[in-house]
């Protein structure tokens, strides 16, 4: 592993954080789906769909770009920018050390993906 790759697979392994997370999320909706006794199984059912859907996207991007794919390096930035928005809106109004921590992940990750050795990694400089 060259220099270069260091900072990218860094990156890559904190992209594979991010999904073990959302992975996490999904099997806890998965227990308040099936342990419920509300009226409202639809709405329930498909924010646990759409969080499977982030997680499988989210290792599809991981995936790519540890394989040093360049066309991966954008999608990645914009799940750090959704992590950025989700840890500010639970600065607001939610757990404040889940969003301080969601906001030092997602800034790290971006950072690490857009540094100047991942571009020369990807071969894009």
């Amino acid at each position: 592993m060259s220099a270069d790759a260091a900072t990218l697979d860094w990156g890559v392994r904190l992209l594979y954080l991010q999904c073990a997370g959302l992975v996490a999320l999904t099997a806890y909706l998965i227990v308040l789906d099936l342990t419920s006794d509300d009226i409202f199984v639809a709405i329930a059912v498909s924010l646990t769909v759409m969080s499977a859907l982030a997680a499988l996207a989210v290792f599809a991007v991981a995936r790519a770009l540890g394989r040093r794919s360049v066309r991966a390096r954008g999608p990645a930035i914009v799940v750090q920018l959704f992590l950025l928005a989700t840890g500010g809106f639970l600065l607001q109004i939610g757990p404040r050390w889940a969003g301080a921590g969601l906001l030092a992940l997602a800034a790290l990750t971006a950072s690490l993906i857009l540094l100047p050795p991942s571009s020369r990694a990807l071969g894009v400089d």
